[in-house]
């Protein structure tokens, strides 16, 4: 994903506040009953990568404004109305009717269908692939910039790097977050000097880890006193 929704790396945001480090998860009451929600549609109806794609559906300024379960009620509803259980009808009448209601006892997961089927147990796990690569290959990521879900960071991209871990074989999220198909492949740990990723305003010594899918990669230019030979 392009846009306001891939931080990663991104500048002007400000220091980290670390005021509430060790503090209850949740501000408000609705913040769990948001949780609830996830808790309870995620895997039945739509995966993770689906989850993770509803938010970056979000419209840019309405993103920078929510708070963290103001995004995952946005996504929610989102994967929702596209797996056709619920209805925008439906929603803009339920939340007309708790508007007008605020005492009325919310359906719980026992007396409402739409969230009482069963999750799986355990996903299939995809069939073992050989790696195309090892542990210490240098390797370059794609410099691409896809309109869809990715979990290639738009700082990391068309940049070098070395293989630091093979994972194994795992479902494609950028597929599945848009239900086309599981695509399972290759996941490595590559390992990214921080110079690489920001030039001369990263700290020195930062190394950057990043999980990432095979079709992200390229094989690495040999390199000759820090020259690339073809």
């Amino acid at each position: 994903m392009n846009g306001v929704h891939d931080m990663g790396g991104m500048h002007g945001f400000g220091p980290l506040d670390l005021s509430e480090h060790g503090q209850a998860p949740f501000h408000a009451e609705w913040e769990k009953h948001v949780r609830a929600l996830q808790d309870t549609t995620e895997d039945r109806y739509y995966n993770l990568d689906a989850f993770r794609y509803g938010i970056e559906q979000m419209d840019p300024a309405e993103y920078l404004r929510s708070g963290y379960y103001e995004r995952w009620l946005a996504t929610v509803t989102t994967n929702m109305l596209a797996s056709g259980l619920i209805t925008a009808e439906e929603l803009d009448a339920k939340t007309a009717y708790f508007l007008e209601h605020p005492e009325a006892e919310v359906p719980r997961e026992a007396t409402n269908p739409v969230i009482s089927a069963p999750k799986p147990v355990n996903w299939p796990v995809p069939p073992e692939q050989t790696p195309r690569f090892g542990l210490g290959d240098a390797v370059v990521t794609r410099n691409e910039h896809p309109v869809g879900h990715t979990r290639l960071p738009r700082y990391a991209r068309g940049k070098r790097g070395v293989i630091a871990r093979v994972h194994g074989t795992y479902v494609f999220a950028d597929t599945n977050a848009m239900g086309l198909g599981e695509d399972p492949q290759v996941v490595y740990a590559v390992q990214f000097d921080g110079g690489e990723l920001w030039g001369e305003s990263a700290e020195p010594g930062t190394t950057v880890s990043i999980d990432l899918w095979e079709s992200y990669l390229e094989p690495a230019p040999v390199q000759i006193n820090g020259t690339a030979i073809p």
